[in-house]
């Protein structure tokens, strides 16, 4: 059974406006289809050409989104501005999986940060809160694992061990990392209110049929998340 993730009510005075959509998949004993490269090369070519057409908009809202809990978003951008910028650089982002490689995609597409967590290694269920800044977060630093703190008042996604992703989707943590798509995954789809609703509606079908041919007959569940007094 999967766990309904948590939207904390502190954190509706921050972005009153965020809606989020939860995606879990059970891909136990599916096998992995390649990505169509395609997929990812229609993207960078959305990028490029500018769209899509709520792109600044909604990312500029994140901006504004991190300012209020103290990040710099110049220094640490949500994740989906951080793809987008990579894109605008480069022309395209390294593949690391197909699984990856497929909400990278759709995070490019359609201008939202989108995650992608091993939902066996979660303890209890996803919290979307405000730290204290007791919290660990476990990462790497130079080859090297460490532990962190976030900083207090920093928007992050942690379970009952610790943080899972600081300063809301900017660094994701190793322990809850989904380095191989097999077993029980998790996806959550990010998105301010300067995101068309139907938009947001839709990256979650394209999601959804996108994972569905890259292993079928995995059981995929998608639900819409809401704040929670906790």
């Amino acid at each position: 059974m999967f766990e309904t993730p948590i939207v904390s009510e502190s954190i509706r005075e921050i972005a009153p406006d965020f809606r989020g959509l939860s995606i879990h998949v059970d891909a136990t004993g599916t096998s992995v289809d390649e990505l169509d490269p395609n997929i990812l090369a229609d993207a960078y070519k959305l990028v490029l050409d500018g769209g899509p057409s709520w792109a600044e908009a909604h990312l500029a809202s994140w901006a504004e989104v991190y300012s209020r809990f103290g990040a710099k978003p110049s220094r640490t951008p949500c994740s989906a501005q951080a793809l987008r910028k990579r894109v605008l650089k480069d022309g395209r982002i390294p593949a690391i999986n197909p699984v990856v490689d497929l909400y990278n995609a759709i995070s490019l597409r359609y201008a939202l940060p989108v995650g992608g967590e091993n939902y066996d290694a979660y303890v209890g269920c996803p919290r979307l809160t405000i730290a204290d800044g007791s919290e660990i977060f476990d990462t790497v630093m130079n080859g090297e694992a460490v532990i962190e703190h976030p900083a207090a008042g920093e928007v992050v996604w942690r379970d009952d061990m610790g943080v899972t992703c600081r300063r809301w989707n900017w660094r994701q943590g190793t322990r809850t990392r989904m380095d191989a798509a097999a077993g029980r995954m998790w996806f959550i789809l990010e998105s301010l209110g300067t995101m068309p609703r139907e938009a947001l509606a839709e990256a979650g079908e394209t999601f959804v049929d996108g994972l569905q041919r890259l292993m079928p007959g995995a059981a995929i569940e998608t639900q819409q998340v809401s704040f929670t007094r906790e």
